[in-house]
């Protein structure tokens, strides 16, 4: 029997509707809009009100590819959520799976931070493609604002809240994903992280345990632009190279939102145009794992993606992390 291949048939976002712009930022820490927007493209990020879970975004985001798709829920084998933020240290792709009536589906959650849901599609495209599941959700949710210092003004102004969802079919016919490239590099951790905060705790003569919190988000943002320029024209030739694709077959460019310098100076090493990089990165902001689905949605409800056309995407993030996929949307 031949390897089935994979079809991207539904997508959906949500973010926050508090919104919370470089100007009102400003208010807050010693910064502008300009020294903020020149410095980044960023303009704007949704940050979640106490009362908004990771979870009531996945869901929302979920709940909408699901509807694209026009499959029951019950028909989802496999539910995998990429985040950095669960609401439940436990993981939360299970309450997802319950949320939104994927009674058949086991779940699972995944951590790559930024490069998250580009490694999600990669991991669930193996499942499908081997044949045991047919169909499978995959979110990319994070609240990076629960975990910002809001008086650090190196990283308060780059974060902002935010999920989407794709549905993803196996189907003989379609090679929805073309080719893929991951890659970690832990000598690098340093360059970013959120790390765990210990206090000894005293249990009974002679032993004790540790009793603690997670701290700031951390980051040398010069060395992880610098690790991005290089490393993700890298990652996206090698893609191309397995997919035996070449930049002219591409119709689309789709990264990580971090930093508009980094779209503009990968584009530029890639040879791609510009307006050929889909982008949301005002709007809301560097939201981590959410931030590639949340920018795909919005590109095909607004028609600029359509059913065919090919998208080379990539993640790159903590760990240090980075990959990238080339694949079709639709049909």
């Amino acid at each position: 029997m031949a390897t089935p291949g994979i079809a991207i048939v539904g997508c959906g976002s949500a973010a926050p509707t508090t919104v919370l712009d470089n100007d009102t930022l400003g208010k807050l820490v010693e910064t502008s809009d300009d020294w903020i927007s020149t410095r980044t493209g960023i303009r704007r990020r949704h940050v979640a009100s106490p009362d908004i879970s990771l979870v009531d975004l996945a869901v929302q985001a979920s709940a909408r590819a699901i509807t694209m798709a026009d499959i029951d829920p019950d028909q989802i084998d496999l539910v995998v959520l990429a985040t950095s933020t669960a609401d439940d240290l436990f993981g939360s792709a299970a309450s997802i799976q319950h949320a939104v009536g994927a009674k058949q589906a086991v779940a699972f959650d995944l951590t790559a931070a930024c490069s998250g849901f580009l490694f999600g599609l990669v991991t669930v495209s193996q499942f499908l493609q081997t044949g045991v599941y047919k169909n499978a959700l995959l979110v990319g949710a994070d609240l990076l604002s629960r975990w910002v210092d809001w008086d650090d003004r190196r990283t308060c102004v780059l974060f902002g809240d935010g999920a989407g969802a794709i549905v993803i079919q196996a189907n003989p016919d379609s090679p929805g994903l073309l080719g893929f490239d991951l890659h970690s590099d832990g000598s690098q951790n340093g360059c970013l992280t959120l790390r765990y905060e210990s206090a000894e705790r005293p249990l009974i003569d002679g032993m004790s345990a540790n009793r603690g919190r997670y701290g700031f988000l951390d980051m040398v943002g010069k060395d992880v632009y610098k690790f991005a320029v290089t490393r993700v024209p890298e990652t996206i030739e090698k893609s191309l190279f397995r997919a035996d694709l070449t930049i002219e077959d591409i119709d689309w460019l789709l990264l990580h939102q971090a930093n508009q310098r980094i779209v503009e100076a990968v584009a530029k090493r890639l040879k791609i145009p510009i307006d050929r990089a889909l982008g949301n990165l005002s709007e809301y902001g560097n939201t981590s794992a959410a931030s590639i689905p949340l920018a795909l949605d919005e590109a095909v409800r607004s028609g600029r993606v359509k059913p065919g056309d090919t998208i080379a995407a990539s993640g790159f993030g903590a760990g240090l992390s980075w990959g990238s996929a080339i694949f079709r949307w639709g049909l």
